[in-house]
């Protein structure tokens, strides 16, 4: 059984820094892409970052390119999400989820695990 826990989440001032960590468990953690999305209240879920079972490629939306920092370490089964410069704009719960391969992709639909998120509050 899969397992992906994030932590890290918080309230912070607009232009601080936050570090967001997913724990996953239950399968072959290398073996497989990871993303983080965000739900702001009143909005669908948007993608935010992905990062390929390697850790050599990822993939942002605009919006955080630049701002925020996907990575991954294998051995503790573990991927990160730093983010820089905080807006309030990116108030939101942030998710993080397993792909259904080693590669990663924008859409929910590359993903078959997911969190049960973690809460970022940025105030202006």
């Amino acid at each position: 059984q899969v397992q992906l826990v994030e932590s890290g989440g918080g309230l912070v001032q607009a232009g601080g820094s936050l570090r967001l960590s997913c724990a996953a468990s239950g399968r072959t953690f290398s073996s497989y892409g990871m993303g983080w999305f965000r739900q702001a209240p009143g909005k669908e879920r948007e993608f935010v970052a992905a990062i390929n079972w390697s850790g050599d490629r990822t993939y942002y939306v605009d919006s955080v390119k630049g701002r925020f920092t996907i990575s991954r370490d294998n051995a503790k089964t573990t991927v990160y999400l730093q983010m820089n410069s905080l807006k309030p704009e990116d108030t939101a719960v942030y998710y993080c989820a397993q792909s259904k391969t080693t590669g990663y992709g924008p859409s929910s639909w590359y993903y078959d695990y997911w969190g049960q998120g973690t809460q970022v509050t940025v105030s202006s």
